[in-house]
């Protein structure tokens, strides 16, 4: 189910201060509480690698970022992860990695896929985050048992994506969205997500974010604020920014708008948020995300998966534990429990598949 809000509203609920601000966090907590509960769904973060084609000017892996060691996990380490996940109870992980395409690594992510539901009687649930690709490999994926797919458009305003991107055939806009298109074609729950706070950024373009993603009508949405890396091109206008604590209230807007204008999909509380914050990400479930991605990467590579600064990093050898611990305790403490052993499929995804079911029958 969606609900209607013109552009002229959501610009002006963006704008909302004080008491103002604070009734739009309950409208959309009592939204979430009536279409999708208490329940938080895990996906169990790996960063595959941070090898990357693409040169995104706001990206701390991007392609001509020199600085960085390059790194990509072998098979057995990302296999005994996603096991150990399982065993933990992740109902879902999440393989995330830099744009590539090569065949090697079109076979290495099939592989995942199929060994990753073969070793858990297709219990846990496969997001794939791996960019733009060919509807053909989305399809071979998608055929070996990946569930979903996260494509982020980090803008759904042309222009200014043009500003985030070197202007060439290699990252266009409209490459984007015909791959967000491929993606629903061939089945998958669909993601995508914005950047909050980026330099260039008007109020009235986060409202068209969040009317694209209703109108493409997206299963799931992983967004956040955008913070700088200094190994970017976009650094350079920092000076632009809104301070961190506007883009963190903004970000928390824009959750609870779409859970308003979207009420039953998945939102993602991301990472992002707490390089600001350390306990942004449960303002955000209160607000209307309902998933978490603990990184569960083996802790010796998650130096090279700097995206942008201050990216929370965990003690060595934590793996995720310490961290789903303390979560735990804090949703406890806000009337949410943590779903284990659940895949969270979209409640807008699974309407989808029951309506299609009934027509053919």
């Amino acid at each position: 189910m969606k609900e209607k809000l013109s552009k002229e509203n959501l610009i002006a609920l963006l704008s909302t201060k004080g008491e103002e601000k604070q009734r739009l966090f309950e409208r959309a907590a009592l939204v979430k509480k009536q279409h999708v509960g208490n329940k938080v769904y895990l996906r169990g973060l790996i960063e595959l690698s941070n090898r990357c084609q693409k040169d995104c000017y706001y990206c701390g892996i991007r392609h001509s970022n020199h600085t960085l060691h390059r790194y990509m996990l072998s098979h057995d380490e990302t296999m005994k992860t996603v096991m150990k996940a399982y065993e933990k109870g992740y109902g879902s992980v999440t393989i995330q990695s830099g744009e590539w395409n090569s065949p090697e690594f079109i076979a290495r992510i099939d592989r995942i896929v199929r060994e990753t539901k073969q070793a858990t009687n297709g219990a846990v649930g496969i997001t794939l985050s791996c960019g733009e690709q060919c509807k053909e490999t989305y399809r071979r994926w998608f055929e070996s048992g990946a569930d979903r797919y996260l494509l982020r458009v980090e803008t759904s305003s042309e222009a200014l994506y043009r500003k985030l991107h070197p202007n060439n055939s290699f990252h266009t806009y409209l490459q984007r969205v015909k791959a967000l298109e491929a993606l629903g074609e061939t089945g998958y729950q669909v993601g995508t997500g914005v950047m909050i706070g980026l330099p260039f950024q008007t109020i009235e373009q986060l409202a068209d974010d969040l009317l694209f993603m209703q109108q493409i009508d997206i299963d799931m949405c992983g967004m956040g604020p955008y913070i700088e890396h200094p190994n970017t091109p976009l650094y350079a206008h920092r000076d632009k920014l809104l301070p961190l604590e506007e883009r963190l209230h903004l970000s928390w807007k824009m959750v609870a708008l779409l859970r308003i204008l979207m009420n039953d999909i998945n939102i993602a509380a991301t990472t992002a948020l707490e390089a600001i914050d350390g306990n942004a990400r449960e303002k955000a479930i209160a607000v209307g995300a309902n998933v978490v991605m603990p990184n569960i990467t083996p802790s010796s590579y998650r130096p090279g998966y700097l995206l942008y600064e201050n990216k929370p990093l965990p003690a060595a050898n934590d793996n995720g534990e310490g961290e789903l611990t303390s979560l735990e305790r804090r949703l406890y403490d806000m009337d949410h429990v943590i779903a284990y052993f659940q895949q969270g499929n979209s409640a807008r995804y699974e309407k989808r598949i029951q309506s299609m079911t009934s027509t053919r029958q």
